[in-house]
């Protein structure tokens, strides 16, 4: 039976609201990136996506961010590597102080893009990964894109785990199209939901600009925060189901 992961991004409370429906979400995936303080969140709302992930019987990723709640992290910031690698190991400590079992990392927002990009931030990210890994005694995987974040785990003995995005659009060159630009953002339940089938059983996806894109990958992500997430994470954990397509953490 073919296997993925299903993974949202919850817990990104901002001044105590959720961005989403958060129990809905959790319902049909099965691991979930939780803001931990960077973007969004706090240690109640840590202390929430906890529990609910043991309710749901859900794997619990930590999402960090640049430091920058003003604008949830999605504008990339100027940031010495050695403060982003103490940022990234408070927001981590957080979330294992909230109960979580972290079984995954993955950078939120502008951060994520950028360690594909650059290695000194990768490094540093990767550097408070391996931090983490080492007091817990265990592997403690990265969940992104390849480029720079890639070499940066192995360099520092992480398991780099490759994902690819259901509600992104996709350029040619198998990078994401930035939010505010045309097709950055699918919304449409059944055409999600085909391109999930799609992925896990082929690894392949269409560009924006019609162009077949390889799009290998172990975990499959939807936002939580789009105003039709719910929509969409049960259409494809239907349409996962219907062919056969077994829903299961990685970690």
């Amino acid at each position: 039976m073919a296997t993925i992961d299903l993974n949202a991004d919850l817990g990104e409370t901002v001044d105590g609201a959720p961005t989403a429906d958060d129990e809905a979400m959790f319902a049909v995936i099965s691991s979930a990136s939780v803001a931990c303080g960077g973007h969004a969140g706090d240690a109640a709302s840590m202390r929430d996506a906890v529990a609910r992930a043991a309710r749901f019987g859900v794997a619990v990723g930590a999402h960090p961010s640049y430091p920058d709640r003003a604008r949830f992290g999605r504008t990339r910031i100027a940031i010495a590597p050695d403060e982003l690698r103490a940022s990234v190991a408070e927001q981590l400590a957080g979330l294992v102080a909230a109960g979580a079992r972290i079984w995954y990392v993955k950078p939120h927002g502008a951060l994520y893009h950028a360690v594909t990009l650059d290695r000194a931030e990768a490094d540093a990210v990767a550097g408070a990964v391996a931090d983490l890994a080492q007091s817990l005694g265990r592997a403690l995987p990265i969940l992104g894109l390849d480029g720079a974040i890639a070499g940066a785990a192995h360099a520092a003995g992480l398991p780099f785990v490759r994902e690819a995005f259901l509600d992104r659009g996709y350029r040619a060159d198998g990078s994401l199209v930035p939010r505010g630009e045309p097709g950055a953002l699918l919304d449409d339940p059944a055409a999600v939901a085909a391109r999930a089938v799609r992925l896990a059983r082929e690894g392949r996806v269409d560009a924006v600009d019609g162009t077949d894109v390889a799009a290998d990958a172990a975990s499959l992500c939807l936002h939580g925060d789009s105003p039709a997430a719910v929509a969409m994470a049960r259409a494809v954990r239907a349409a996962l189901d219907a062919e056969g397509i077994e829903v299961r953490a990685p970690w």
